[in-house]
């Protein structure tokens, strides 16, 4: 089995950062292309479910988180659906009051060649982080901010900007869709 470390300075502090991370709306912006439509679903708990899907393509991915320590430390396992594998992710956060150091731990790959395809994509992904995070010269917004829509975070020309806004998912139907949900086989070469 062989494993993935990548890590990224981010100018956002790390409560801002975890909401990135673990809130459903949130997730539907950021995590993959806005070409892809995509949508959320994330109960960010221990044993609770996430599932991120691109509309109208068998692309999508899920998982059990398995550690929630809010903003520092999010481990979960990670499937492709369609795929019987199931690897593990832990991300790190650690702030130091001038911005957030995220490490991303991604192990159990089967091959080398399986691990080399999510350095691509988490490398993409973790690219357009910073994007929504917003200028490193705007406030990281307290608890009570934590209402304000991501949208109004973003910086101006950010990939996303005038774009539609991705479908939300996120009722209780839906986590326990994601937990169950096993659609037909996405190719490898398709991610």
């Amino acid at each position: 089995m062989t494993s993935l470390r990548i890590e990224r300075r981010l100018a956002a502090g790390p409560d801002r950062v975890w909401r990135a991370l673990t809130e459903a709306g949130a997730l539907a912006e950021w995590f993959w292309p806005e070409r892809l439509r995509p949508t959320a679903v994330a109960d960010a708990r221990p044993g609770g479910a996430f599932r991120i899907a691109a509309t109208g393509s068998p692309m999508a991915v899920s998982g059990i988180y398995l550690e929630v320590d809010r903003p520092h430390r999010l481990v979960f396992t990670w499937r492709w659906d369609g795929d019987d594998s199931e690897t593990l992710v832990t991300i790190e956060l650690v702030g130091d009051g001038a911005g957030t150091s995220l490490i991303l731990t991604h192990e159990r790959f089967a091959d080398d060649t399986d691990r080399a395809n999510h350095e691509v994509g988490w490398s993409d992904c973790l690219g357009r982080l910073p994007g929504y995070l917003g200028d490193d010269d705007e406030p990281d917004p307290g608890e009570d901010d934590a209402d304000e829509p991501p949208s109004r975070r973003r910086r101006a020309g950010d990939h996303t900007a005038g774009l539609g806004r991705p479908r939300l998912l996120g009722g209780p139907e839906d986590i326990e869709e994601a937990r169950q949900s096993r659609p037909q086989h996405l190719g490898k070469a398709d991610r």
